[in-house]
């Protein structure tokens, strides 16, 4: 088992960054944050970009730890109908590891048509497998559903052989699970690891207004009350990250991902630091070099 992993960085979270300055300033802004590692997710990959990313890993020492794609679907880069192209982006970026980040909606409809979906991103797996590269499923809280009286994440890792699993810590909390003791089900299929912590925050006075029904009053205290779940920077939620980071390790993760879905009016760099700080002052320092 290794000693540490790689901490890296979810692009997703600096999409608006990457079309206002461009790939390559925006992973110069990280090496100067202390990171060298990231993911892409939804940022478009062009010749332009894919070339970028490129020269900004070769000039500032990054690695490119997961692409992303979808399995199918006509408004996106997907493996169905884009399968050399990806093959080809991850070669440019010397990248083994691809996610999909979560099955369509349509795809969770019922168990049949789950299975359906599950064996045909299973046949992609093998696909890329002849080409070096691994496929990883993402999950969020939808895949804690039960069909059967088994959780839909259950249901993929139990039907699959090739694909491994991205595990994302704070879908699993939202999800009803503990994610320290989960991450035992994934032993040896676990490579990427997304660490996103949990708050809940103080809740909002509603405002009274004299002509609300009452139909109108309990659907602002339930939006006030549905919206102190958030997602936070690393150590400033609830989650244990030191326990969650070794049982991931444990499990053989070898990328820790940070990843924070809304900010909330927080700058992205900003956020990040945060995160970074945090992880360092867990001992975690380290972990963020090879």
């Amino acid at each position: 088992m290794a000693e540490k992993g790689l901490i890296a960085v979810q692009m997703m979270m600096l999409r608006e960054k990457v079309e206002q300055d461009g790939a390559y300033e925006v992973l110069k802004k990280l090496a100067e944050l202390g990171f060298h590692g990231v993911e892409i997710s939804q940022i478009p990959m062009t010749p332009e970009n894919v070339a970028e990313i490129k020269r900004a890993c070769e000039d500032f020492d990054i690695e490119v730890v997961a692409g992303s794609a979808a399995l199918e679907g006509a408004d996106r880069e997907n493996l169905t109908d884009h399968f050399d192209k990806i093959v080809a982006d991850m070669k440019t970026l010397n990248c083994n590891f691809l996610r999909i980040g979560m099955l369509p909606i349509e795809g969770m409809s019922s168990k049949e048509v789950a299975l359906e979906f599950i064996a045909r991103m299973e046949e992609k797996a093998k696909a890329l497998a002849e080409h070096g590269i691994d496929l990883y499923y993402h999950n969020h809280h939808v895949e804690f559903a039960k069909y059967d009286g088994k959780y839909l994440l259950d249901i993929i890792r139990d039907n699959t052989e090739t694909i491994g699993f991205e595990i994302d810590v704070h879908w699993v909390h939202r999800g009803g699970e503990n994610p320290v003791t989960y991450l035992e089900n994934f032993k040896g299929r676990l490579k990427l690891l997304h660490l996103k912590d949990y708050r809940v925050v103080p809740v909002k006075p509603v405002e009274a207004d004299p002509s609300d029904s009452p139909q109108v009053k309990r659907q602002k205290f339930q939006q006030a009350f549905n919206s102190v779940v958030q997602f936070a920077e690393i150590g400033e939620g609830s989650l244990n990250f030191p326990a969650i980071i070794q049982a991931g390790l444990d499990a053989g993760s070898e990328y820790f991902i940070i990843e924070q879905d809304d900010r909330y009016g927080r700058d992205v760099y900003e956020a990040l630091t945060i995160s970074r700080d945090n992880l360092y002052k867990m001992g975690y320092k380290s972990w963020f070099t090879r």
